[in-house]
């Protein structure tokens, strides 16, 4: 699914608010769920789900091909745990 198509449902939904409006909050929640892992902070969103940042630590590591040692530097990865709740409609859904 993409963002547009995310924008459309809500628009469709929602057709009393302005769709400039939802545009913008929507931009803002993503930009306040970026902020928020770039600070350290955990996001939870009860039913959903938890992202967390993962830290994979600098550190040297080889070139298989010429065996050579080359420095990564740390990088970042996003971790996802489903809710309870989402878990349960996911699992409905496939039922059915």
């Amino acid at each position: 699914m993409l963002k547009s198509d995310i924008l459309n449902t809500l628009k469709r939904k929602h057709n009393n608010i302005n769709p400039d409006d939802i545009e913008n909050f929507f931009d803002l929640f993503i930009k306040n769920i970026s902020l928020s892992l770039k600070n350290g902070q955990n996001i939870e969103i009860r039913g959903f789900g938890t992202i967390t940042k993962k830290v994979n630590k600098e550190k040297f590591v080889r070139n298989p091909k010429t065996n050579e040692k080359i420095f990564k530097n740390k990088t970042f990865k996003l971790h996802f745990k489903i809710g309870k709740t989402f878990h349960k409609k996911l699992n409905s859904i496939n039922n059915e």
